[in-house]
This record gives structure tokens, C-alpha cells and sequence, in this order.
């Protein structure tokens, strides 16, 4: 998914909200839905990126970086968190 499919796809999700078509828990899940499947199909134009998930601790369980190694992607995620604790990177392919 490009970035322009991914923002048309969250338009359409926040217009059927304000249309009452969609509640906001419905919502939530589709913008986190385009949010993951962006990720997961992220490719950057030098091919020196990918997208890495970390699991582990609450703090840390479930969030996506962009990074250009598992070392990096794990400083982005230990940056974003109070308290990272035990938590490994995989890359999403």
C-alpha cells in the first residue's frame, strides 16, 4: 500500500465516522489496520529501510519503526517508551 492509498483509506474511514455510518472503536481499527498494513509494505526508495515490530513488555508491545537495521530499530523503539524493559525487534516482511 502507497502513502496516498493508505491517507484515501483513513479519509474514508474518518467520513463514514462523521457520516454515522462508523462508530469510533470501528474506526480505530481500520486506521490501525492501514496503519499496519502500510508498515508491513514499506519500502523505502534506497532499500536501506524496512519496517521492524517489537514485542515484549507493555510498553513496547505492538509498535512499528522504520529503521535501517534491527540495532537501529531497536534504539527507536527504547526512545519511544518510558520504561522499555525486555523487548526484541523482527523485521516485517
Amino acid at each position: 500500500m502507497d502513502r496516498i492509498s493508505a491517507l484515501r483509506n483513513v479519509e474514508d474511514a474518518l467520513a463514514d465516522f462523521e457520516a454515522g455510518d462508523a462508530s469510533l472503536e470501528d474506526v480505530e481499527d481500520r486506521v490501525l489496520g492501514v496503519l499496519r498494513t502500510y508498515a508491513t509494505d514499506f519500502e523505502s526508495e534506497d532499500g536501506d529501510r524496512a519496517a521492524y515490530l517489537a514485542t515484549g513488555d507493555p510498553g513496547v508491545e505492538g509498535v512499528v519503526v522504520v529503521a535501517a537495521s534491527a540495532a537501529a530499530a531497536r534504539e527507536r523503539v527504547a526512545e519511544r517508551a518510558d520504561a522499555p524493559g525486555e523487548f526484541r525487534v523482527e523485521r516485517l516482511d
